[in-house]
């Protein structure tokens, strides 16, 4: 709504008398410039905002008591931050198709010889060059892109631009992310050139004291007479309107920096390396100490190893629970950098590792998610794909402990869990987890508070053999718990009007770690399901 605003009010501010020869000259091509030029301000303010993370802990923290729908929406930043930078493309398009055509009618009316109005206004400033309208000044018209200010900074921030939204792809993002870290940055270049893109002025229009002189309406039509004895007509004056981005993004770019140093500070913060595991499907869990931390359920922290890169940080969701002596990441290796971790971390040696050989590690955070809110619903719904199920290893194990420690403060009442993987190694580092949740809900009693389900959602030929000999048996042959994994994938419809039933006048919240097929499916179910007296709330982490 705001950017169809000023898009509309920038456009008719271009309409007035002012710029009245400058339409002359360029027709409404000037509206089409400056219009989205005003939103591109607007966007670039925003941009930043989404990525200043302690910014948004902090907000989300002080309005968390006044609204839980207020501080969801900040748990959308990177979906805003991609937002924006649609708008920002799509303006950017529309401003540089408009100045082409703005170039091109500049070009021809300084090459007209018929002395036509917008040849006479091309002429304008000649001598002393210092009212001019049309920028081209000569004939020389080819180089002028490139001997502007405006012109050699609009082709710069437009390279970066496009740099960093072809790098941001998911293709890109999964299989070569320093590509997409690297030119990320690219944002500093495109940010001073964006501010100084302005700076020499060239789209101008007429004075407010040349407007008393040469009245368009009345002297248009006499522009031969202009400046002539007798005439009520004066040359036209004419200037540029004065840089106005650098008022737009300069609170965004003094709290990035603001960010930045922060998250310098806390990178300097030694953190040490307690315990190493590699578990099956190439996970490796890091268990790490750091002075002074303190975290909630489901929070991530961003990990920096410098022997493995000094300029890579990395977003991990912490395991542990807020109840424990330590803080720890699941780390799945997939890519080089994740791979070199592992072999600093000594996971490529059968040898144990001596405390004094572990590689330095650099913490930042942790940063507020959704699963923040895990425990203020009565029922919840935890929901995990794959290596999504990290946040809710941290939200079980703090119920677990929250058992043991008899905490009488819970609200939470029932859990479903449900985790749907594609391969059966990935069950290993997490079942452990769950046959201890499992024993402790039985010794008291219990058992009807958590309940999970797990999917195995494609397996082989040799492994269904398996576990059709095994299947008679106690516990489950892949997880070792009484439950038995379920083979396929669930039904959605089902399992939401079963827990409907079960939970009349309930508000339950429904929390997702997954891709976003899988979102869509879920939030749709929610909407579905939702009537006067049961409503399912949905929360997305991002995956």
């Amino acid at each position: 709504g705001i950017n169809a605003y000023l898009f509309v009010h920038f456009y008719m501010a271009f309409l007035t008398p002012r710029w009245f020869y400058t339409r002359v000259l360029l027709g409404h091509a000037l509206s089409w410039a400056r219009a989205p030029a005003a939103c591109l301000n607007f966007n670039c303010m925003l941009i930043l905002l989404p990525v200043c993370r302690n910014l948004l802990s902090f907000l989300r923290g002080t309005i968390q008591c006044c609204s839980r729908t207020a501080a969801r929406q900040l748990d959308r930043n990177i979906t805003f931050h991609k937002l924006v930078a649609y708008m920002i493309a799509f303006h950017t398009a529309v401003h540089i198709v408009a100045h082409l055509f703005n170039f091109e009618f500049f070009m021809n009316a300084q090459l007209d010889q018929n002395q036509t109005l917008p040849f006479i206004l091309s002429q304008i400033g000649n001598n002393d060059n210092a009212s001019f309208l049309n920028p081209i000044r000569s004939n020389e018209t080819t180089i002028v892109m490139f001997t502007t200010v405006a012109g050699v900074t609009g082709v710069v921030i437009t390279l970066a631009l496009i740099l960093m939204i072809t790098t941001s792809t998911e293709v890109i993002r999964r299989s070569y992310f320093e590509v997409f870290w690297f030119t990320h940055h690219l944002f500093v270049i495109f940010f001073i050139g964006l501010v100084f893109h302005g700076f020499q002025r060239i789209v101008r229009g007429q004075t407010f004291q040349s407007l008393e002189t040469n009245n368009p309406e009345n002297c248009s039509d006499h522009f031969q007479d202009w400046g002539k004895n007798g005439s009520d007509c004066a040359v036209p004056e004419f200037a540029g309107n004065p840089p106005m981005t650098w008022k737009w993004v300069v609170g965004p770019m003094f709290l990035y920096v603001c960010e930045r140093l922060v998250r310098l500070y806390r990178s300097h913060q030694k953190v040490v390396i307690t315990k190493v595991v590699m578990h099956p499907s190439r996970t490796l869990e890091l268990q790490m100490k750091r002075k002074g931390f303190k975290m909630e359920v489901g929070q991530y922290v961003f990990i920096q190893c410098p022997s493995v890169s000094r300029l890579e940080w990395h977003p991990f969701t912490l395991t542990s629970a807020p109840e424990e002596d330590h803080f720890c990441a699941h780390i799945r290796i997939v890519g080089d950098w994740t791979e070199a971790l592992y072999k600093a971390c000594g996971g490529d040696r059968p040898e144990q590792q001596q405390a004094w050989t572990m590689p330095k590690i650099a913490i930042d955070g942790p940063f507020g998610t959704a699963s923040e809110d895990v425990f203020r619903y009565e029922v919840v719904m935890l929901v995990g794909a794959g290596i999504g199920v990290t946040p809710f290893a941290s939200i079980l194990k703090s119920v677990w402990y929250k058992q043991i420690q008899n905490n009488q403060d819970t609200y939470t009442k029932k859990i479903y869990f449900y985790w749907l993987c594609p391969e059966t190694e990935a069950f290993e580092w997490f079942a452990d987890l769950l046959q201890s949740l499992e024993k402790q809900m039985t010794e008291r009693d219990m058992s009807d508070f958590l309940s999970y389900n797990i999917y195995l959602t494609r397996w082989k030929d040799q492994e269904a053999a398996h576990f059709r000999v095994h299947h008679e048996a106690e516990n489950d042959p892949i997880t070792g718990l009484k439950q038995k994994t379920l083979y396929g994938k669930p039904n959605w419809d089902n399992e939401f009007s079963s827990i409907a039933t079960k939970h009349p006048k309930t508000k339950v919240g429904v929390f997702l770690c997954g891709p976003p097929q899988l979102a869509k499916s879920l939030e749709k179910q929610c909407l579905s399901h939702s009537e006067a007296d049961v409503k399912f709330i949905f929360n997305k982490e991002n995956f």
